[in-house]
């Protein structure tokens, strides 16, 4: 394979439209580039994420995380493609279902927190939930590969199990949501 970037700036985005993988030029902020580019901000933080997670398992399984995010993006980047398989739902359902049978069961909603590494987590989480929601929107526009929303879904409830288990890896406290202090 050779060089996929062996320029970095074209000025052809000066105008105030980027290329698609597809060859087509759209603006920057179409739906499509919404989509895309919120999924690569996802991707940024699960690496930060990542940066700060001592637990093996939870960075391998972030790792293979941040290659299917690509392949989301790719999706969205070249219009009918399809890089994200149907059974990467299954398997973030298997890692997620790892994850939670090592935690205790929530008795109340948590407040985001517990240490550098599930903070981080806690705030991919919702960059997810943004993500998911933009990709929602192109698809009411372009036809997607069905997966890829229900991909972004797992992968929020995903993060916030794996916010938990870093809570307990860096023996730091759950803080409750406390319902009652509004009064």
């Amino acid at each position: 394979m050779g060089n996929r970037l062996s320029k970095i700036y074209t000025r052809t985005g000066d105008d105030g439209t980027t290329g698609l993988g597809d060859g087509s030029r759209t603006s920057k902020d179409s739906l499509r580039v919404e989509a895309f580019g919120t999924v690569d901000e996802l991707n940024s933080a699960i690496g930060l994420v990542r940066s700060f997670a001592t637990d093996k398992s939870v960075d391998e399984c972030l790792e293979q995380v941040q290659q299917q995010l690509f392949n989301i993006g790719g999706e969205l980047c070249m219009p009918g493609m399809t890089l994200l398989e149907k059974k990467q739902v299954g398997v973030l359902e298997s890692q997620l279902d790892n994850f939670n049978d090592t935690l205790p069961p929530l008795q109340e909603f948590i407040l985001p927190g517990g240490g550098y590494a599930a903070a981080h987590t806690h705030l991919a989480r919702t960059i997810c939930r943004r993500a998911e929601r933009r990709v929602l929107s192109l698809s009411r526009e372009a036809e997607l590969n069905e997966p890829v929303l229900r991909y972004l879904n797992r992968l929020s409830d995903l993060l916030f199990v794996i916010a938990r288990v870093l809570s307990r890896v860096d023996a730091q406290p759950e803080v409750q949501w406390d319902h009652d202090r509004r009064k």
